[in-house]
């Protein structure tokens, strides 16, 4: 029998009886001059040194590193893949392009930890919910829990999606194109897209470990093609991002929560029994905000430890030339008329909107003229008055806003964004600045993501305008901009609000110009007193702004309330009077806030 050991203990061999056979402990190699002993007379041990001899060798040479500053690196190496503590962050590491925000990098330890990768992350407008999405999406990666990934984004977020993962979290993620394209791991679409058939198929038939919904709020109803596609979807976690999570009712965030957790809030009477005093109003508010804090993390400005820049607003106070302000006139007229006629209150609501029309363009209210006139009678009173509007319309030679517009724009000589409510003003607006040598370039809703994209890199490189209308806004950010004019405002604050956190955001270095137009002796004079002097709107931090508005509209929405003065209002001093009627009881209602937050 021969046996062949590999040791580093050197070569050892040798001769002894069955009563002498070496243990452990008393083994030895040879001495020099010694004759090898066996252990046995059938049995040769060989040792082999190779293994010693190449430890020798690299003692001698002071190991395989060529100086110490290479073994250090290779001490922290090791170092950095040990795990110290399962609550950490383990992502935060392998972030080399930014820094998140404190707020941030706790709303992933909490979705963590807490909420097992199922929640609603709810912040503020500019608070940066897709950096939040991102880092928990990262860790979960990391550990090894993700791999398969689908995030239905609008279609204007696509490619914006896909840069912030790859550029910042340095995750390969790609934008559907073509139907192949959900065979990668990561992929970003539009919901529009996923939920149209083929792609339809494909993604029901697959299982996905991480889905993320981007403005989220829009699956608030649970009979729509979106919520029920979502609710199809296999997934192990999910993401719903939305800055405004409560709409119009109650039933909205039940449907919201719902689909994220199934029971989380009971059965849909157990719900309504138990936290619906009405519609929009609450009851048990303590145990339904501990309910809802399981499954959604809302973080405020107002909460403190994230710095803004500063904003300054100027009201700009326009007088209309003598032929808008008969336009103003005579359709203020047709209104009162109009609505004395009508028995629909939501036709009599939009008849306000005409009213608006005017203060922003002569081509909006033309369009609505037009098709008002469409649907009266030939032969109608209502029709001839419609039709001597069109012809006043058509003495009006320019625009006093965009006149001004215009000055500001050139005074400041820099980038500036233009918002508006109306397409047909945007439409003006871009025709009216190429007539007077400025480069702009309009933003919308109805543009596909190619060309959305597009316009935003002119916007960013070349352009000096971007003219967008409230659908063409959502979403955006726009931080390399730090000037806005808001050529006709909402009547909601938060819309307002929304508008200027598009550039008044995290990222922004810039202090922020904001420029609210405002035509004299007209409806938008109201709204501006309301909006500013009254609420002092511009100067509140919009978690204070959104509770406000949330509580005053769990009876009725304020555009709803301004209409409903509009119409009912004898004239221009009756209506101020109404309105500020109601600035007086959001003030009220933001001290009940403030002394709410006090408890």
């Amino acid at each position: 029998m021969r046996i062949a050991f590999s040791s580093p203990a050197g070569d050892l061999s040798g001769t002894a009886g069955p009563s002498s056979q070496p243990t452990p402990g008393n083994a030895r190699a040879p001495a020099a001059g010694e004759a090898p002993r066996k252990l046995h007379p059938l049995v040769d041990l060989h040792i082999d040194r190779n293994a010693f001899d190449d430890l020798e060798c690299r003692v001698d040479r002071n190991g395989p590193w060529d100086d110490w500053s290479l073994y250090q690196l290779a001490l922290e190496a090791e170092e950095v893949s040990l795990v110290h503590d399962f609550h950490d962050l383990q992502c935060l590491t392998l972030l080399p392009q930014f820094e998140p925000m404190p707020h941030q990098i706790e709303t992933a330890r909490r979705v963590l930890h807490d909420m097992r990768g199922r929640a609603i992350l709810a912040d503020e407008v500019g608070l940066g919910k897709t950096i939040e999405a991102g880092l928990i999406l990262k860790e979960y990666m990391i550990r090894g829990l993700v791999k398969k990934v689908v995030i239905l984004v609008p279609s204007s977020l696509v490619l914006q999606w896909v840069r912030e993962l790859n550029f910042k979290f340095d995750i390969p993620a790609t934008a559907q194109k073509k139907e192949y394209s959900w065979q990668n791991d990561v992929v970003v679409a539009s919901m529009d897209t996923a939920k149209r058939d083929p792609h339809r198929a494909i993604l029901l038939d697959n299982e996905y470990d991480m889905l993320i919904v981007d403005e989220a709020h829009k699956l608030k109803n649970k009979r729509t093609a979106n919520y029920q596609f979502i609710n199809q979807l296999r997934k192990k976690y999910c993401l719903l991002l939305t800055a405004t999570p409560v709409q119009n009712d109650m039933g909205e965030l039940y449907n919201l929560i719902t689909l994220l957790k199934p029971g989380q809030l009971g059965g849909e009477g157990d719900f309504a029994a138990n936290f619906v005093a009405d519609k929009r109003v609450p009851k048990n508010e303590e145990k339904l905000q501990a309910a809802i804090g399981q499954v959604m993390v809302r973080n405020r400005r107002s909460d403190g430890g994230v710095s803004f820049t500063k904003r300054f607003v100027t009201n700009v106070p326009l007088l209309l030339s003598p032929e808008e302000m008969a336009l103003y006139r005579g359709v203020t007229e047709y209104i009162r008329t109009h609505a004395r006629a009508e028995s629909d209150v939501t036709s009599m609501l939009a008849l306000v909107t005409l009213q608006r029309e005017v203060c922003s363009s002569r081509e909006a209210v033309f369009l609505t003229l037009v098709n008002l006139s469409k649907k009266i009678e030939k032969g109608s009173p209502l029709a001839a008055r419609i039709w001597e509007l069109v012809d006043l319309i058509k003495s009006i030679t320019a625009n006093t806003k965009a006149e001004k517009a215009m000055e500001i724009i050139q005074t400041l000589n820099d980038k500036v964004i233009i918002f508006t409510e109306y397409r047909a003003t945007q439409d003006y607006l871009m025709r009216f600045l190429k007539e007077h040598g400025i480069q702009a370039i309009s933003y919308r809703g109805g543009m596909n993501r190619g060309k959305k994209d597009w316009m935003m890199d002119l916007f960013r490189r070349r352009a000096q305008v971007m003219v967008a209308t409230e659908a063409g806004g959502e979403g955006i950010n726009l931080q390399f901009c730090h000037h806005i004019i808001n050529f006709d405002l909402p009547w909601n604050p938060m819309r307002v609000e929304q508008r200027i956190g598009r550039v008044h955001r995290l990222g922004q270095t810039e202090d922020v110009q904001i420029f609210n137009l405002c035509t004299l002796g007209t409806i938008e004079e109201h709204i501006v007193h309301l909006l500013h002097e009254k609420i002092n709107m511009f100067e509140l931090v919009i978690g204070e702004l959104d509770e406000i508005i949330e509580k005053m509209e769990k009876e009725e929405s304020l555009e709803r309330r301004l209409a409903q003065m509009v119409l009912e209002s004898a004239d221009g001093e009756d209506l101020r009077k109404r309105i500020d009627g109601l600035g007086e009881k959001m003030l009220e209602t933001r001290e009940q806030v403030r002394r709410e937050k006090k408890l």
